[in-house]
């Protein structure tokens, strides 16, 4: 019987980098002059499993890469080895190349072998061996194990071995590539045809292997099965002597039983991030599982309830029909709740990724910088998770590079030598809120107008608040750093970070305050699949404007209605000037009335500028399931979205900072500006 173990793949992989994950996390924290036992196990037995894993699968160059790391770990955790600083970042390189060779791996690519073998170099000088090509250590042994002829092989799988995705076959031949290998077969437990299992393993092998290599390369083959069999390997001797070897390394699995009963749940879900490519699997917490049962068999009662009243309907019992209604609904809105929650994963998956950023990155620009992590148990949907990643990173690196000082600098300014970056998520209004704080210089105010006006996005003489200062980094190629590194300098980053939260559905605000820190703040919603809406009608057409949008509506009053510049209109609301944009030219269809006169307005804002949405009515608030309009049109600048409504039409979804950015390209916007200045 043979199982095709590529189906298993998937599940290898993802294991696999949540344990670089715990290489890498513990490795960051780890106190090299004296190791905590339980720090240096779970590094040990993370890449113990990858090792296991990759031999399993065939993926005999990671086996092979790991099998060093390994041992110097084991070296460490047994006392034999002291570590030194450049060894721990030997290893964290290591944790990085294997991420690369997994990767490769798994997307069937090139892996760059001279760096690979490079590192394996370094590992095997940091043991005190001397770096020998694969085929020399394979066939290379001490006198004591490569002294005899061959091995004797005693290979008893459990029942089970089928159903752990194992297949003997596939480790008799790799045997078979050490030397030559006679094979016979057991059937003494096989039982009667009729109570035969075809997924259970009733077979045993006693083999015979003629080879040179050492005990260690053969139990290499059988070591991810060896929670799944009793395996014995006797050495021959040229004098026909036997020594029986032990069945497994005790001390290895004693490790591992002591971590499975340590680790419980550390298993986390979507691994993204490091990985570098987007999850297509989820794990789910048992508890969202159970109360998704729940509210499942709450909808399928209601459904009976509501059922017998189709088939003998009386007008007497139409309160009862309403109220069987009304707890589907209740029912309904339960059950999207409990589906959405599936999707919603801990911001920690996120922030894991800094801490080796901070560290690398301040080794490399030689700054102290502590990083500090809280609210990492704050939830938000998956997809959003995979995509707030580099925006994240940019901002961090951001603060690394332009906010915090060095430490000579900081000393003289009266700071400590050692910055802080602090990231924090939480949720506020139904969003999810992540602020990045650093105690370095903050913008430089005067610095960033002037590259403004040399750049020609200010006006020479022209006046702007602080925030508008402040917001200036986000133009586009907008850089004030003197030297271009592979750091910073060449400005694009910051438009990036805005676009891309701009995509999302969010938006992004800085605040600084010169020579004790800035902090961004992002805010976003907490899922891309269901939003918050207002419904508005232009004509007979319904549109949806994200709440998260809107400021306020309101009667207009024909006094507060003034012309700027010929065409543009703007509402004077509180000794603002805010621009009327009429949804029915941009979208070229009839509305019930053109006059601004007693009007209803909807005041929206995007990207710190607000603009008014002439409408004909307002609606309902309701939640909306969104549908990509780009997936299944194309993009239509202003609509970001649609979705279908109760009664079966379709409305669109307003984008409104396209909205505001279509009014500045055919609205006088430099003399609104000017306008809204003066007035301030």
């Amino acid at each position: 019987m043979s199982i095709d173990l590529s189906q298993f793949h998937g599940v290898f992989f993802e294991e696999s980098f949540e344990g670089l994950e715990i290489m890498e996390s513990e490795l960051l924290d780890l106190d090299f002059k004296n190791p905590g036992e339980e720090e240096i196990n779970k590094i040990f037995r993370a890449a113990h499993s990858i090792k296991g894993g990759s031999g399993s699968f065939g993926f005999n160059e990671i086996t092979s890469f790991t099998h060093v790391l390994e041992t110097l770990l084991d070296e460490v955790r047994s006392g034999k080895h002291q570590l030194t600083q450049n060894e721990v970042n030997l290893l964290l390189t290591s944790v990085d190349c294997l991420r690369d060779m997994l990767s490769a791996a798994r997307d069937k690519t090139e892996v760059d072998e001279a760096h690979v073998l490079s590192i394996q170099t370094d590992l095997e000088k940091a043991l005190g061996q001397t770096p020998t090509d694969k085929k020399e250590d394979d066939s290379s042994s001490d006198s004591e194990d490569s002294s005899g002829t061959g091995w004797q092989i005693k290979f008893i799988p459990h029942h089970n071995l089928f159903q752990t995705g194992n297949d003997p076959l596939r480790m008799f031949r790799e045997l078979e590539e050490f030397g030559e290998i006679i094979t016979t077969v057991k059937l003494d437990n096989l039982p009667p045809f009729d109570k035969y299992d075809m997924e259970e393993c009733y077979l045993s092998w006693d083999l015979t292997l003629t080879t040179d290599v050492n005990e260690d390369s053969i139990r290499e083959v059988f070591e991810w099965v060896e929670d799944e069999c009793d395996l014995t390997i006797t050495k021959i001797s040229s004098n026909n002597e036997s020594n029986v070897t032990t069945t497994e390394d005790e001390t290895i699995k004693e490790v591992e039983q002591t971590e499975d009963r340590r680790s419980g749940d550390r298993r986390k879900t979507d691994r993204r991030g490091s990985s570098g490519s987007e999850s297509s699997s989820i794990r789910v917490n048992i508890d969202k599982i159970d109360s998704l049962i729940n509210m499942v068999g709450e909808l399928v009662i209601t459904q009976s309830m509501l059922g017998q009243f189709g088939e003998d309907f009386d007008i007497k019992n139409i309160d009862k029909l309403n109220d069987g209604l009304k707890q589907l609904e209740r029912n309904t809105r339960e059950l999207q709740e409990n589906v959405m929650q599936i999707r919603m994963l801990p911001i920690s998956f996120s922030f894991n990724r800094f801490p080796r950023l901070v560290h690398d990155l301040g080794s490399k620009l030689n700054k102290k910088i502590e990083l500090k992590l809280s609210g990492e148990s704050t939830e938000l949907d998956k997809t959003v998770m995979e995509k707030i990643g580099d925006p994240l990173v940019h901002l961090v690196r951001n603060s690394i590079d332009h906010g915090i000082e060095m430490p000579e600098a900081r000393v003289a300014a009266g700071k400590s030598e050692t910055g802080t970056i602090h990231l924090n998520a939480y949720h506020e209004g139904g969003n999810i809120v992540i602020d990045i704080e650093d105690d370095g210089a903050g913008l430089n105010r005067e610095r960033i107008l002037k590259k403004a006006i040399e750049r020609g996005i200010v006006k020479e003489g022209e006046m702007l608040s602080d925030n508008k200062i402040n917001e200036l980094i986000f133009h586009a190629g907008f850089s004030t750093a003197e030297v271009v590194s592979d750091v910073s300098g060449r400005g694009v980053g910051m438009d990036v970070v805005k676009r891309n939260i701009h995509d999302l559905g969010g938006v992004v605000e800085v605040k600084s305050d010169e020579g004790k820190g800035s902090t961004f703040t992002i805010r976003l919603p907490l899922t891309l699949a269901i939003l918050d809406g207002q419904l508005i009608r232009v004509g007979s057409q319904t549109y949806i404007v994200p709440l998260i949008s809107i400021i306020e509506s309101l009667q207009m009053k024909s006094e507060s209605t003034k012309s700027i510049a010929g065409d543009a209109e703007v509402y004077c609301l509180r000794e603002d000037y805010i621009p009327i944009l009429r949804l029915h030219s941009v979208f070229n269809v009839s509305c019930d009335s053109t006059s601004l006169d007693n009007g209803l307005l909807v005041v929206v804002e995007a990207e710190g500028q607000k603009v008014g949405l002439f409408v004909d009515d307002l609606l309902a608030q309701q939640q909306v399931v969104i549908k990509s309009l780009e997936t299944n049109y194309k993009k239509i600048e202003g609509i970001s979205g649609a979705t279908i409504l109760g009664d079966g039409t379709v409305a669109m979804i307003l984008d409104v900072s396209s909205l505001i950015n279509l009014y500045r390209e055919h609205a006088d916007y430099d003399a609104l500006s000017a306008i809204n200045n003066r007035a301030a």
